[in-house]
């Protein structure tokens, strides 16, 4: 019998590893009072943004905000899916620091 296949390509966590490559599932909550990384809520990691969600800006600012934290070039950062949407994937590659809430049990 084959192994069952997860959901999606990070199971039942809000992240995974795919070899150097971080997959992260983002709630993202624009026009936020303040830029900042979130708790993670089921499957998904809340990210807040000051930007306003209009025509995808609001995650091309997450993703300038996000850079820095993860040690990363802006260009490392890929948005699988969601680019409009409060609902995303991003695929960071080789990030050279991770945010406390990766590190947390």
């Amino acid at each position: 019998m084959p192994a069952k296949r997860p959901r999606n390509a990070t199971g039942d966590s809000f992240f995974a590893w795919d070899g150097d490559t971080l997959i992260v599932n983002i709630l993202g909550k624009p026009s936020a009072s303040k830029d900042a990384i979130g708790k993670p809520k089921g499957t998904q990691l809340k990210v807040s943004v000051t930007a306003k969600p209009k025509d995808g800006k609001a995650t091309d600012y997450m993703v300038r905000f996000l850079a820095p934290q993860f040690g990363v070039a802006v260009a490392d950062i890929e948005v699988v899916f969601g680019q409009e949407n409060v609902n995303k994937q991003l695929r960071i590659k080789a990030p050279k620091k991770l945010p406390a809430v990766f590190t947390q049990d």
